[in-house]
């Protein structure tokens, strides 16, 4: 298979820098649009340029095409070569092409959709923005399997301020859609029957640890009810799932490019409907697009801005690396154009995960977490993503009081005996993996990836995770190969 060239670069990006200042353009490149049989699945190398012994399910960081990392270095060379007329002229005109393709695939205006670095950053945009009440009963409510990140982000903004405190939900997996928003319910009745005002809820779209779809849809409709702000930590959600937000209509969600829509790291779209912005004031940092109320006119530095407040605020955050965000345009039509489409690559990858998770369980003599009776494709249907969590066979009586030591010596013998990484987990008193569909993984990837972690479970009945090898001196042998590799 022939390696595909940047030959997408849009004619409209183009034209962009003929105007400007010398910027070197990309206009030697081919623009003939290759045929879709040039790309099947899995694509491996010619097209992801992974190192094939790292070509593991773990779905963390996400992968970027060939195509598109080389476009995106072509850009960030750009801001090095002439910085003044890339970031000043060229950069909020391509900044705003790739705003206009990720608002079209999310079914929403372009004024509602700006980029943030990834997800964790937007949930502490809004928790940030929100003006809490000062009679300090307002609360955040939250489910136990929040990401950690987000998590914290509440109690910092609580302790930060005193004006409001955070709401644990708790659920055990398994769980259906009514179990899910029974619990939600009965949060949001035990928080007026304390005297506080729950007045915000986060949740996710797909959930990192357990790696679960969520329902969404019904989640929205009880905040709706409740006049409670939604905000939707879809880390997990552009380019995995479905995400129609002219349908949903969240009040705030954010979603990394990243992680399945294959942009760059790190990119996340934030949107906040026309109706919502007047709170979202200030960006992390804080800008020069915020407008203080005590100077409403006060001049910005980077000239005037025809754009709204809200748009204008996010389109310079400081002088940081932005590459990322100008290539989501062409992402999104590499999916398109080169993958076939979302379709096409959602078809692939659910279909695979689910197999592919069922492959790895059977290796290890396990299960795979999932509601049994669920029809497949229904809110109760926990594998409705990419992502689908295995149990490991280790008795947890063994190494009680020691799961952390035991997880950390699993995660570095991933590395070290296999050069690959394991999404592994303790949870629900329980060891686990969770495992990703991808358009570079095929059946073989889940049953070496099975065989591994069914060698690295038998070191820890073991215990060899006792006295073993500590993470500096692995990470000296990973800084040693990747000297290895550069050298050759």
């Amino acid at each position: 298979m022939e390696k595909h060239e940047p030959w997408f670069v849009a004619r409209s990006i183009l034209d962009v820098y003929t105007s400007f200042f010398g910027i070197t353009t990309c206009s030697s490149l081919p623009t003939g649009l290759p045929s879709l049989l040039q790309l099947s699945f899995p694509c491996h190398a010619s097209c992801i340029p992974l190192d094939p012994a790292s070509y593991s399910p773990s779905g963390s960081f996400g992968a970027t095409p060939r195509a598109i990392s080389e476009l995106s270095n072509h850009y960030r060379n750009q801001s090095e070569f002439r910085p003044d007329p890339y970031i000043l002229f060229a950069y909020p005109q391509l900044l705003d092409q790739s705003r206009a393709a990720i608002a079209k695939l999310l079914n929403v205006s372009i004024e509602t959709c700006v980029f943030v670095p990834n997800a964790t950053n937007g949930v502490h945009t809004v928790l940030r923005n929100i003006e809490w009440n000062q009679d300090g009963n307002d609360e955040v409510l939250y489910f136990n399997t929040i990401y950690s990140a987000c998590g914290k982000s509440v109690t910092f903004v609580a302790e930060h301020t005193g004006l409001m405190a955070g709401r644990q939900i708790s659920l055990q997996y398994p769980v259906t859609e009514k179990e899910v928003t029974s619990a939600f319910e009965t949060a949001i009745t035990a928080s007026k029957a304390d005297g506080k005002n729950p007045r915000l809820a986060i949740f996710d779209a797909v959930s990192s640890v357990p790696g679960v779809s969520v329902p969404i849809t019904a989640l929205l409709q009880i905040c709706k009810a409740n006049g409670i702000l939604s905000m939707m930590d879809a880390a997990h959600g552009v380019g995995q799932i479905q995400l129609d937000l002219s349908v949903l209509q969240p009040d705030f969600l954010v979603s990394n490019c990243h992680k399945w829509l294959y942009a760059p790291r790190g990119c996340a779209v934030f949107y906040v409907p026309v109706k919502n912005q007047h709170i979202i004031r200030s960006t992390i940092p804080t800008s020069h697009g915020f407008v203080p109320r005590s100077m409403p006119n006060v001049p910005s530095p980077l000239g005037k801005n025809s754009k709204s407040a809200f748009v204008g605020n996010f389109e310079f955050t400081g002088t940081t690396d932005t590459s990322p965000y100008v290539v989501v345009a062409e992402a999104i039509k590499w999916r398109q154009e080169v993958c076939g489409g979302e379709a096409e690559i959602y078809d692939y990858c659910n279909t695979l995960v689910r197999r592919g998770a069922q492959i790895v369980s059977t290796i290890l003599g396990t299960s795979v977490l999932a509601n049994p009776n669920a029809e497949v494709g229904s809110s109760d249907d926990l594998q409705t993503g990419f992502l689908n969590m295995v149990k490991l066979p280790i008795d947890v009586s063994k190494v009680k009081g020691e799961e952390a030591e035991a997880l950390q010596w699993m995660k570095e013998a991933m590395i070290r005996e296999y050069k690959t990484f394991a999404f592994l987990t303790f949870w629900q008193g329980e060891f686990w993996t969770r495992l990703s569909g991808q358009i570079y993984l095929e059946d073989g990837d889940f049953e070496w990836t099975g065989e591994a972690l069914k060698k690295v479970c038998e070191g820890v009945e073991k215990a060899e995770y006792k006295g073993a090898q500590q993470i500096e001196e692995l990470a000296g042998e990973l800084e040693q190969t990747a000297v290895g590799k550069s050298v050759e």
